[in-house]
C-alpha cells in the first residue's frame, strides 16, 4: 500500500476514535455506493454525522481541511443523500471534518462540527 494510503487510513482510525470517545458511534467506515464514498458515518443522539477525514503528515500545504473544497462538499452531501436514501433514515444529517496531522509518534486532530450545509 502506498505511504498516502496508510497515512489515510491511521488518519481515518484515529478519527473514529476520538469520535468514540465523544460517545459518538460508528455507523460505517468508508461506505461505498457506485463512485461515492463516505468516510465516516456515525449517529450522535438523533443526528447522522457525516465526518469527512482529511490526514497530513506536515504543513507545507496548509491545513488539511482546505482541501475539503466546495466541489468536494457537493459530493459529499450526493454521497449523504445516497445513504440515507439506501437506508431509509429520516434524521437531519450533519457534516463535520477532521483534520489529523500525524508527526512521527504524535498526532494532532482538529474536529469541525457543522462545518458546512448542504446548499438548496
Amino acid at each position: 500500500m502506498a505511504t498516502h494510503n496508510e497515512t489515510g487510513k491511521q488518519g481515518e482510525e484515529l478519527a473514529a476514535q476520538f469520535l468514540t470517545g465523544k460517545g459518538i458511534k460508528i455507523l460505517n467506515r468508508n461506505w461505498r455506493i457506485g463512485h461515492y464514498e463516505l468516510d465516516l458515518v456515525a449517529r450522535e443522539g438523533d443526528t447522522i454525522v457525516i465526518t469527512e477525514v482529511k490526514t497530513r503528515t506536515s504543513l507545507y500545504g496548509g491545513e488539511p481541511e482546505v482541501s475539503v473544497t466546495r466541489m468536494k462538499q457537493k459530493t459529499l452531501i450526493r454521497a449523504a443523500n445516497a445513504y440515507v436514501m439506501h437506508y431509509g433514515i429520516n434524521l437531519p444529517v450533519r457534516f463535520d471534518i477532521i483534520s489529523v496531522v500525524i508527526r512521527g509518534e504524535q498526532h494532532f486532530i482538529h474536529h469541525i462540527r457543522d462545518a458546512f450545509y448542504p446548499m438548496m
